[in-house]
């Protein structure tokens, strides 16, 4: 197949997944979702961004997995929205980001959350840099730090395959805003022996299943408060 052919193959995948998550995405989104894979592809082969080099992996194991707990974190904003409890935009804190997984895709999905991801690695910052300039996401920012160094008050801290929950929580902590602040841990099957290490000042109020498209894998996110 052509590399036009593949590509339009994929976008109807992606479409296919989206609308199966009850996603309506424009097709500015979309063609922002195809870009962001093609400067992952083209990045990735300078920087190691991802293990995964296959474009149809790429599409299931990281867009389609990442575009899963998409509704539930506009379901999460818009009652924040709905109570006046943050500020506008509400802030969004994504942790361990890498390659930009969930964050460019919670950027783009979710126009009205400025996202920030964070790693310790200054060349995956620098990538969602360029992500933010060439999608011209203006809510999206990279940021060269280690978490447990920032104090800024984040509505929500979300993170995918980082660390332990119990790691997580305890190096975030400074930088999730009181009262209302929450933690969004994309995690395989639910992680019943991490969620009983958690410190006692950490409620679990719940763990959301999650269906992806495509991949036959457990996946869920666990909504964790102090």
């Amino acid at each position: 197949m052509s590399a036009a052919g593949n590509e339009k193959g994929l976008r109807s995948q992606l479409e296919a997944g989206a609308a199966s998550l009850g996603l309506a995405l424009s097709d500015a989104q979309l063609d922002q979702l195809m870009e962001f894979m093609a400067q992952l592809q083209k990045w990735n082969k300078v920087y190691n961004l991802t293990a995964v080099r296959d474009p149809q992996e790429m599409l299931t194991h990281h867009l389609l997995d990442s575009l899963a707990a998409v509704a539930p974190l506009r379901r999460h904003v818009a009652g924040l929205a709905g109570q006046g409890v943050a500020a506008s935009p509400v802030r969004l804190l994504d942790v361990g980001s890498g390659g930009g997984l969930p964050g460019v895709v919670f950027a783009i999905c979710c126009p009205d959350v400025d996202v920030s991801c964070v790693d310790t690695v200054g060349k995956k910052a620098a990538f969602i840099q360029q992500v933010a300039a060439v999608l011209r996401l203006r809510n999206l920012h990279g940021l060269h730090a280690r978490v447990e160094t920032l104090t800024a008050p984040y509505d929500i801290v979300s993170c995918r395959a980082f660390a332990s929950l119990p790691d997580f929580v305890n190096w975030s902590r400074s930088a999730l805003a009181a009262p209302h602040g929450v933690w969004l841990a994309m995690k395989g099957k639910r992680p019943e022996d991490e969620i009983a290490a958690l410190p006692a000042g950490v409620d679990v109020f719940h763990v959301e299943q999650l269906v992806v498209p495509g991949l036959d894998a457990e996946r869920c996110i666990v909504w964790m408060r102090p």
